[in-house]
């Protein structure tokens, strides 16, 4: 257990009102009451707010006017004493202010330290802690929602709640070979462990049915908008963005490099793409744009393929369809206000069950309908966030998928008539998995790296 004092900057550099400095640990009160020039610190009550001057020791003279916060163990984040500085936002104030705390005895802190230090004392457990970041990084209010749920426990109750499941199977096979005298303890049979063990099983095969969904809300939906120069693939980032980030022009090869801009769609963040125009050209840096295009295809979720309502299917348009042939995508028909000459049915057949939209872009229209088309490829329409657990972590669905991988075995065993002891030694494997979720069996390695993933401050 951490009993140094740690400080840092949590609020972003910068100008702005205020900026907010943070002390925890044990000496975090008696550092910030040897600075500050107001109402003693150390007689003050828990969770109040006192407003007076953090004076420099050396020279005595007032370096900045503040506001503090004093919080006492154990009812605070860290379960230590917290401190947290208020001074006027700006580079200047804030750095002045932590020099001051470092010089009196306070440590820098480590990236993520303070939630680490929330994890180490028991106030939160690993993917709650993983939820902080989820949710300092939500960029829909659906996957901040996703988060605060996480934080709160709903995922690491559900997991707790297996693992208790599967020690108490595991016990009691131990139970019966240690102590087979004991005739008041029910013997467990092929069938009791077949049953406990495929009711857990179900239960993580659910969680992973709804994680792509979750992954979805956390990560976002890496979209690409391909199609030939000028069909209007950076009117359609504009119109989604509802901002003017592309440069729009009649132009062909406007676009020289890929552009990027995350937008909610129905509140799911999608990364989207504005891909320069894929086409054989001269053009040296429009070429290395073109490349770029073409990797941005093979990590791209979805591909909005747009089409030119005025003009007929090309050769490089088979291509392009060709091309995103195996990949989820949306067919857009754009400038449908100009005169029509792309045969639309031909375009249907060969899009297959692929949605076809029609949009007229630069009067927003079909945008509604292009918007509905991609909530109902990832979410059938919907998407709930209030009753549903939903595991958006890459590190717990993989971990999840072990278990289940682990249950499976136990079953494989089961149907092979192997011994009960030998069957538990993949329920325990299983226990361990789900243990890594929550951080009671995962190594402290792990979860170094995990919170040095974190900002500072947090």
């Amino acid at each position: 257990m951490e009993t140094d004092t740690i400080t840092a900057i949590s609020t972003p550099i910068g100008e702005g009102a205020i900026s907010i400095v943070r002390l925890s640990g044990p000496e975090a009160i008696t550092i910030a009451t040897g600075v500050f020039s107001g109402k003693p610190l150390e007689e003050a009550a828990s969770h109040t707010i006192h407003y007076g001057k953090v004076l420099d020791p050396e020279t005595g003279n007032v370096a900045e006017e503040v506001m503090v916060s004093v919080m006492r163990a154990p009812k605070t984040f860290t379960r230590e004493d917290i401190v947290e500085i208020n001074c006027h936002g700006g580079l200047t104030a804030v750095n002045r202010v932590l020099d001051i705390l470092l010089s009196s005895g306070a440590r820098l802190a480590e990236p993520g330290e303070f939630t680490k230090r929330a994890f180490l004392n028991g106030r939160i457990d690993l993917s709650q802690a993983e939820a902080v970041m989820d949710l300092i990084r939500a960029k829909t209010d659906k996957a901040m929602s996703v988060a605060l749920n996480q934080m709160e426990g709903r995922l690491s109750d559900l997991i707790r709640k297996y693992r208790q499941e599967l020690l108490e199977t595991v016990a009691h096979v131990e139970v019966n070979i240690d102590y087979p005298e004991y005739d008041d303890v029910e013997e467990m049979t092929h069938d009791m462990m077949r049953e406990k063990t495929k009711k857990v099983h179900d239960d993580i095969e659910e969680l992973l049915t709804v994680a792509k969904q979750g992954k979805i809300l956390r990560e976002g939906i890496a979209t690409a908008i391909i199609g030939r120069p000028n069909v209007g693939k950076s009117s359609l980032l504009n119109a989604l963005a509802q901002e003017n980030k592309a440069i729009v022009t009649e132009v062909p090869g406007t676009t020289r490099d890929v552009i990027e801009e995350y937008v909610n769609v129905r509140g799911v963040p999608l990364k989207l793409v504005d891909t320069a125009g894929i086409r054989e050209t001269e053009d040296i840096v429009e070429k290395i744009g073109v490349e770029r295009s073409r990797q941005a295809l093979k990590q791209s979720d979805l591909i909005l393929f747009v089409l030119n309502h005025n003009e007929p299917l090309s050769d490089e348009d088979r291509q392009l369809l060709e091309l995103i042939g195996d990949l989820d995508y949306i067919v857009i028909i754009n400038k449908t206000d100009l005169p029509k000459k792309l045969d639309l049915e031909h375009v249907k057949a060969l899009s297959g069950n692929h949605p076809v939209v029609e949009t007229a872009l630069i009067d927003a229209k079909g945008v509604d309908e292009l918007e509905e088309a991609i909530a109902e490829i990832f979410f059938a329409g919907n998407i709930e966030t209030g009753d549903m657990t939903y595991v958006s972590n890459v590190r717990h669905i993989q971990l999840l998928k072990q278990a289940k991988a682990a249950l499976e075995d136990a079953t494989n065993s089961l149907e092979m008539g192997m011994p009960l002891d030998i069957v538990q030694i993949d329920v325990t494997r299983t226990w361990e998995f789900l243990g890594e979720i929550i951080g009671d069996t995962a190594s402290d390695s792990l979860i170094d790296q995990l919170f040095s993933q974190f900002c500072l401050g947090k």
